[in-house]
């Protein structure tokens, strides 16, 4: 079984683990020492005995970090990039955490140089491992062997989908053995996936076959039986997995609760609702507002200059948008188009070769110059320099009856740039694949996912091909 071999492969990674940590400490006091070694004799170097006994901390402490920041978690449905990360982590907190031990217990002697090749020593013998690992099982998954047998219990659009996830990786080394419905004809095929029956039938075929997992893929109107299948699956002891049929109302990646032991899902978690983040968020916001204005300042002088000399009407054009809490607020714009009555305006977005814009408005939409003056909304408060871009009200109250989770967006402060943004999805795109785009900003926000977008700015966002 499954389960069986997954018990002696984590044990067999805990001793791999344990003896790459012992080489690549005895390698970093080699190489410091022996091979790099620029110390004279008497500049009060420790024994090796002295640090080879550090290790007798240094072993259990690196294998608690690796549970604690789950490199021992399965691997088999998640990607290495997820696997490598872990481990990154890990082997970062537990250097940082020794060299402040070192300092805290005042031990100048021992060599922080060699503790940080040993830092990069173990990260990338570790990484090399589980890489030897991950090629070796998928060679005997290839094979027919670890491999995890499962069975469905209730056909649905949430099956269809695991199903096509399972033969889309064949790697993970899952195979479907059928599935059980209680409205679905037996002999029904789904992508080979065959439906053998009802789901009473259960209490036959668990007893008779060793699967290692039962997925209930149950449809909504079905689960009034989620109870009665989970209890029979326990009665055999068999692992058992819940797959919704509601996976399109909830992010991948749910924020649960414990509400006095009664749990509790969030449909939509929203990390920039932490007071933490969200005040963190801001002051980049203020910080990097004001450099930008500082940077860019003889560049608006331009911009206002040529605006003012080629067409009259004012420099800044204003307009109305809908921010955080679907709150209204103007937006600031280097006005790139003939002045022209706010009624007229509001009827429809700029398309291709628009009469209404100026040649400098030209310009500045293209290399989206016309954006700047949003660096004074940002440090009002009306914006974030990243963020869902704001739409006008008018298209809002359009959209939102058109296009599932669209006032989601409206969770967090509008931004200078986005996701959608630097993935293209600028001016006259697909309003339904941005919003894909903002709702994943949304749930999966962190400062380094808004540096990753500010950098990627710098060369995709600036010229715009969909700016007219």
């Amino acid at each position: 079984m499954i389960k069986d071999n997954q018990k002696v492969f984590n044990r067999l990674h805990l001793i791999m683990d344990v003896l790459i940590v012992i080489i690549s400490y005895a390698m970093a006091w080699f190489l410091h020492f022996q091979v790099f070694n620029d110390f004279g004799p008497d500049m009060g170097i420790l024994p090796v005995e002295y640090y080879m006994r550090a290790l007798i901390v240094i072993v259990p402490a690196y294998i608690l970090l690796y549970y604690y920041c789950n490199v021992y978690k399965p691997q088999r449905t998640s990607g290495y990039g997820r696997e490598i990360y872990s481990i990154f982590c890990a082997n970062t907190i537990g250097l940082v955490a020794f060299v402040a031990l070192l300092y805290i217990i005042k031990l100048n002697d021992y060599s922080r140089k060699m503790f940080f090749i040993f830092y990069v020593l173990n990260i990338g013998l570790t990484s090399l491992s589980r890489l030897i690992v991950r090629k070796t099982l998928r060679t005997l998954r290839a094979k027919g062997r670890n491999l995890k047998h499962i069975l469905l219990a209730g056909y649905s659009r949430a099956g269809e989908e695991y199903i096509n996830r399972i033969l889309g990786n064949p790697e993970w080394g899952y195979v479907v053995c059928g599935i059980l419905d209680d409205f679905v004809p037996a002999g029904t095929l789904y992508r080979g996936v065959k439906v053998l029956g009802r789901i009473d039938n259960l209490l036959e075929i668990l007893p008779e076959n060793e699967l290692d997992e039962i997925a209930i893929t149950l449809s909504l109107k079905d689960y009034d039986r989620l109870e009665e299948i989970v209890s029979i699956c326990e009665k055999f002891g068999v692992h058992t997995k819940f797959i919704p049929d509601y996976n399109s109302m909830i992010p991948s990646r749910p924020y649960t609760e414990d509400l006095m032991g009664l749990p509790v899902i969030n449909i939509r978690y929203v990390p920039l609702s932490n007071t933490l983040n969200s005040m963190a968020k801001r002051l980049v916001d203020i910080v990097g507002s004001v450099v930008g204005i500082v940077i860019t300042s003889p560049i608006m002088l331009i911009a206002a200059i040529a605006i003012k000399i080629s067409s009259p009407g004012p420099v800044i054009f204003k307009q109305e948008r809908v921010g955080l809490h679907s709150k209204s607020f103007y937006m600031y714009k280097f006005r790139s188009m003939e002045q022209q009555k706010p009624s007229e305006e509001q009827k429809a977005w700029t398309v291709k070769n628009d009469p209404r814009v100026t040649g400098i408005g030209r310009i500045l939409r293209k290399t989206s110059i016309d954006e700047l003056p949003q660096l004074f909304n940002i440090l009002r408060g009306d914006m974030s320099l990243v963020g869902p871009r704001p739409e006008r009200p008018h298209f809002v109250e359009k959209f939102k009856e058109e296009i599932p989770r669209y006032m989601v967006k409206h969770q967090v402060r509008p931004g200078l740039t986005g996701w959608a943004q630097v993935n293209g999805y600028r001016g006259d795109t697909s309003i339904r694949r941005r919003i894909e785009y903002d709702l994943y900003y949304i749930e999966n926000w962190s400062m380094l996912f808004d540096i990753k977008i500010i950098f990627l700015t710098f060369f995709t966002g600036f010229i715009n091909k969909n700016a007219y």
